[in-house]
């Protein structure tokens, strides 16, 4: 133990050191004045000049652009036209003293690649609607590609492909091979489907495009039968449409397929992936909780486990996680087989009880719905006062809430208070830590 600890001494020792080495030679290097960007003050790394004459660096100039600038930040003279010039010959400069500086441990910077035009992207785009009307999958899967290695090379490019369109290319791409056949097409459906999730929100046209009986089969195919990687993006897609159905359609259009609650529950169970999961979860709140939700889709969530799998969720799940796993037990719960499920859950009341005031103002307030759905049962109120959920909701109440939760926290204090003299509180700590509880299920 003590070697052990000696060893960690000198290996903090060591890095104490190699910091203060780094700092030692960062204050030896002169950046010259014409190498830095006058917006960040940082070494260019892909310099171009502007209608003023002015070079910057390309991100930065752009980020001062898109924020509604219409005059040079040095100059302030007014901008008559946006196009940025690369400067080529600064740029091998700068290139040339990272490499005269090496030994000091400046890296070269890389040789930036030309941004994409919305010219190239509109042509893209043609093909594949060309491609699309052809049938030819092939064609198409390696103009997709292309896209996808666009976005990957900037944000720049990615903001000019989505506002050229091509998302209502792709999905209109995606629906009619989807429509012929998701087994044969499942390279070309993937890769579309890997781009799709970084283009949301675009047209209606898109949007309908995916929302379509053929395009939902295949997301949700895709969900149980798909690799990892091929879920992944599936749920991501299906997350978003669900949640800019504004008038309620596409929960109707999944009932009439069969797996769509099989296929969303076990990727919260497997958690593949916290994208993933947190996609799974809101999926579930959009179908149980939109004008058209049916509570039979609800019950079947809830005969697969979901309540016990949510509790556990809820216990060291991060804040947005934590917020739509309880939305959907809140849902859950207004159906008289998910209370009775959810009261059959050893952990719920103390796991709840933890989560008051503890995550977020609305992560309360879906706390208090929850409680005040399960305390209409005696043994929920008596374990409640002993995990201190009275104190909690007195605290809650003092902090100041909504007033349709203010409500609820009275009239739970009313069942409660019945039980607050009669049960011992102190033979549960509400403080306790629940990372090493047991599944339920």
């Amino acid at each position: 133990m003590i070697l052990s600890w000696k060893n960690r001494r000198a290996l903090n020792k060591k890095k104490n050191n190699n910091h203060r080495l780094c700092e030692d030679l960062d204050a030896e290097i002169n950046i010259p004045t014409h190498f830095r960007c006058p917006i960040s003050l940082d070494l260019m790394k892909d310099p171009v000049t502007m209608c003023t004459g002015i070079t910057y660096d390309r991100e930065n100039i752009e980020r001062w652009i898109e924020a509604g600038n219409e005059t040079c930040p040095f100059t302030k003279q007014v901008l008559n036209t946006f196009d940025q010039i690369p400067n080529h010959i600064l740029r091998r400069m700068i290139q040339d003293w990272c490499v005269q500086n090496r030994s000091l441990g400046v890296e070269r910077i890389p040789t930036p690649r030309i941004p994409v035009s919305p010219f190239e992207v509109s042509e893209i785009c043609s093909r594949i609607a060309s491609a699309t009307q052809r049938g030819d999958a092939n064609k198409c899967v390696e103009l997709v590609r292309k896209i996808n290695n666009w976005g990957k090379e900037s944000e720049r490019n990615k903001h000019c492909i989505i506002e050229n369109g091509t998302g209502c290319v792709l999905s209109a791409c995606f629906e009619s091979f989807a429509a012929d056949s998701s087994e044969k097409h499942v390279n070309l459906l993937v890769e579309i489907l890997s781009v799709l999730p970084w283009m949301f929100p675009f047209l209606e046209e898109g949007r309908s495009k995916l929302g379509t009986e053929s395009s939902l089969r295949c997301i949700i195919w895709l969900l149980g039968n798909g690799d990892l990687c091929a879920r992944q993006y599936s749920v991501l897609v299906l997350k978003e449409i669900l949640h800019s159905d504004e008038r309620g359609i596409i929960p109707i259009t999944l009932r009439a397929i069969e797996g769509v609650a099989e296929a969303l529950f076990c990727l919260i169970k497997e958690s593949i992936s916290p994208a993933a999961s947190k996609a799974s979860l809101m999926s579930i709140y959009c179908m149980i909780s939109s004008k058209a939700k049916n509570d039979k889709m609800t019950s079947r969530f809830v005969e697969m486990g979901l309540v016990d799998v949510i509790v556990e969720a809820i216990v060291e799940a991060e804040k947005i996680v934590c917020e739509i796993a309880l939305g959907v037990l809140d849902e859950i719960c207004n159906t008289r087989k998910g209370k009775e499920e959810a009261c059959k859950n050893a952990l719920i009341t103390a796991v709840l009880v933890k989560k008051i005031l503890r995550v977020s103002n609305w992560a309360t307030e879906l706390v208090v719905s929850i409680l005040w759905k399960l305390c209409l049962e005696e043994s929920v109120r008596i374990e409640a006062i002993q995990v201190g959920a009275f104190k909690k909701l007195l605290v809650s109440l003092q902090v100041g809430c909504g007033e349709n939760t203010k409500g609820k926290v009275k009239e739970l204090l009313k069942l409660l208070n019945v039980y607050n003299n009669r049960v011992d509180s102190s033979c549960v700590d509400s403080s306790m830590d629940f990372k090493y509880l047991k599944r339920p299920f």
